[in-house]
């Protein structure tokens, strides 16, 4: 009934080592807890089985059954679930029914943390199977605006959701928090042009342009912020700015590639820092000087 902690590694990954370290030190402080190591690579069976993609990955077992996964090298995460799951081993049975009823909300809440919700293996920048990259490939093709949760990030999510939508497999879309299916039904729904008139559309690159541009009387895109310029031509223009005494706002374009990119085209202005006063744009920092 105890639980067990099986960590799939590689000679070869210097990660894996610092973990086996980190396990040890676990094993000394949760003796109720077995501690076992499985080389990936030498157990192929094994590492399919339980969909092994990367190592160091960690996967917890009370009675035989798989309760939890871990995937990489995150020492504190790991060092939470073990604490969590060992001190549950020892809660009696009664408490199921509550443990289920808490799944059940948070799974509620995570439906409805956006209009648009998909449930996948890995994330949109990475999809960690062909079916969910299709999915985000058809989601980004008709703009639509998503946000998405990796079922890989949390065992008991991946498998209650399975049993609260009645819904076996992933990925999983739902929008205004009721499922709308699989890939199969979202490809159906896209041939019909269905999909379009469902799931809420992202806002268009130049409306949201047009938007922040907009956003203050005196708009500057700068690399960085008031605070902190990060390169010198954007440090100057905000030196003139402050001597001034004019009240404006600053826009980071590090921190968004779309603007960025975008900002240079919609203005037909190749460089940064760039000056809006109402809606127009003014220049970089030759006009500003």
């Amino acid at each position: 009934r105890s639980l067990v902690v099986v960590h799939f590694w590689a000679p070869w990954a210097p990660q894996c080592a610092q973990m086996n370290e980190v396990m040890a030190a676990l094993a000394k402080e949760h003796t109720q807890v077995s501690f076992v190591k499985l080389e990936a690579e030498a157990v192929p069976e094994v590492s399919e089985k339980y969909e092994i993609t990367s190592v160091p990955t960690f996967l917890f077992f009370k009675n035989s059954q798989k309760v939890d996964r871990l995937d990489g090298a995150h020492a504190p995460e790991l060092t939470k679930k073990v604490q969590r799951h060992a001190s549950s081993s020892s809660i009696s049975v009664g408490s199921n029914e509550t443990a289920k009823e808490d799944l059940n909300v948070r799974l509620k809440k995570l439906i409805n943390a956006a209009p648009c919700m998909l449930f996948m293996k890995g994330s949109p920048k990475e999809p960690r199977c062909g079916f969910s990259r299709q999915m985000v490939e058809i989601l980004n093709k008709h703009g639509v605006s998503f946000s998405s949760f990796d079922i890989f990030s949390d065992e008991e999510v991946r498998q209650g959701l399975k049993t609260y939508s009645n819904w076996p497999t992933y990925p999983q879309l739902y929008v205004a928090g009721e499922l709308i299916g699989g890939l199969d039904i979202v490809k159906e729904l896209e041939a019909s042009g269905e999909l379009d008139t469902i799931c809420p559309k992202a806002q268009k690159l130049e409306d949201r342009l047009k938007n922040l541009i907009n956003k203050a009387p005196v708009m500057l895109f700068i690399k960085g912020s008031k605070q902190m310029a990060k390169c010198g031509f954007s440090k100057q223009i905000l030196e003139i700015l402050n001597n001034t005494g004019v009240d404006y706002e600053t826009f980071d374009i590090l921190e968004d590639e779309k603007v960025r990119q975008g900002l240079k085209t919609f203005s037909n202005w190749p460089t940064y820092p760039q000056l809006y006063v109402k809606g127009e744009l003014v220049g970089g920092l030759d006009i500003v000087k």
